[in-house]
């Protein structure tokens, strides 16, 4: 009681302990239910989530409908993913063992009735028990078809497995790190264009000048330096020169705060740029060099010298048409640009203390745990798939000649 009335921890901390205290962890699945939580609040909540998902799929086939390329672009997402799926865990199935089997053997050699409960509990929880093709069927979530259990929920019913490291749900253990690295994410890519726009312009425009020649060398210096090297020399700079620690996304006091308050958003902003440019730095330099090559390429042509000779103004001359064709590749980075931050992104995370999802991932793939390494890639192919399908949507928007079919509309 004197912990609770002088606690300097934030609401939110002391509810969770106060809850962790006083409640029963219910079983894998939602065998158990000890909350008392009543059937009717329950069935209006499941109600409400089906009506939405119900809405959203609506949605989806009326865009469809409406525009063919869409509908087709999104069929063929779902063969993309199924195969994707069966690649996935077939590779991590190849290697011998897993991490539930080697702890299945340390509890059998302890040879303890309590153990070998546990054991047992363990491999019919996640169904090692049962062949290689009903595992994936109960993972992707086929088999919750004919059955309806909730304890058969899938990647297919939005339920990601269970972590065989700590058994808990994967979406728990994954949390707030998919919002964190999405933040990371957009803001390299804001920054990445943000800098790499105008500079390759200017670069173009003013092609052998001096500081056409000063970003070129900075750019080839931004492509040499891989990010993690990057992330350590200023790790070790911001501790030596300026006395302060570069590491994570939140002050200590921040750090164990579950409840999101404007105050630990503040504070995440005040971190997550140091991230965000050791991450951009190496796309910038490269995205840099496309533009400026593009660019050069439009300005040559001879429908940018006709528009000069008639006396249209340079700067509209320039952003009308040859910026706007060559941006091209930016816009088609998009559908790559985010798997490619949490893969490669990984390592520049464990150095710098990251709580984003490379580092659980990496982690995952070492252990073998199966539904926390193969749901994860499963969530970055499905945006990997999305990106694409954005991207292509964008081009057709941003230049003409892609919407055009046969020089109709």
């Amino acid at each position: 009681t004197y912990y609770f009335e002088n606690s300097h921890h934030s609401p939110g901390t002391i509810a969770q302990i106060k809850k962790e205290l006083v409640e029963i962890t219910p079983a894998p699945y939602g065998l158990v239910d000890v909350r008392g939580e009543s059937k009717i609040v329950n069935h209006l909540a499941l109600l409400i989530k089906y009506l939405f998902i119900f809405v959203f799929v609506c949605g989806i086939l009326m865009i469809g409908v409406r525009h063919p390329y869409i509908g087709r672009r999104l069929l063929i997402m779902v063969p993309s993913l199924l195969v994707i799926s069966i690649i996935s865990f077939v590779i991590i199935q190849l290697p011998p063992g897993n991490f539930i089997e080697t702890k299945i053997l340390e509890l059998q050699m302890r040879g303890g009735s309590s153990d070998i409960i546990q054991a047992e509990n363990l491999r019919e929880t996640f169904h090692l028990d049962k062949s290689i093709t009903e595992q994936y069927t109960r993972w992707l979530g086929l088999y919750w078809f004919t059955s309806f259990d909730k304890k058969d929920q899938g990647l297919l019913q939005g339920h990601m497995g269970l972590s065989m490291e700590n058994q808990n749900t994967v979406n728990e253990v994954v949390g707030d790190r998919i919002l964190l690295t999405f933040l990371i994410s957009l803001g390299t890519i804001l920054f990445t264009w943000a800098l790499a726009l105008p500079i390759g312009i200017y670069s173009a425009v003013r092609q052998y000048s001096l500081g056409d020649y000063v970003f070129t060398l900075i750019g080839f210096i931004g492509m040499s330096v891989p990010s993690f090297l990057l992330a350590l020399l200023l790790l070790y700079w911001s501790g030596k020169y300026l006395g302060i620690n570069v590491t994570g996304l939140y002050s200590p006091e921040y750090a164990v705060q579950p409840e999101w308050t404007s105050g630990k958003i503040v504070n995440l902003l005040q971190h997550i740029w140091v991230p965000i440019v050791v991450l951009g730095v190496t796309g910038t330099a490269s995205m840099i060099r496309v533009m400026r090559g593009n660019l050069l390429d439009e300005l040559r042509k001879p429908y940018v010298i006709t528009a000069m000779a008639k006396g249209l103004r340079p700067f509209k001359v320039l952003m009308k048409y040859p910026v706007r064709l060559a941006i091209n590749p930016f816009i088609s980075s998009v559908g790559v640009i985010f798997p490619q931050l949490i893969s490669g992104g990984a390592i520049v995370a464990m150095v710098l203390s990251l709580p984003t999802v490379g580092p659980l991932l990496l982690d995952a793939l070492m252990i073998e745990d199966m539904y926390l390494a193969g749901s994860m890639l499963m969530v970055l192919s499905l945006l990997g798939v999305l990106g694409t399908l954005v991207s292509d949507l964008l081009l057709m928007w941003l230049d003409p000649r892609i919407r055009m079919e046969g020089g109709a509309r």
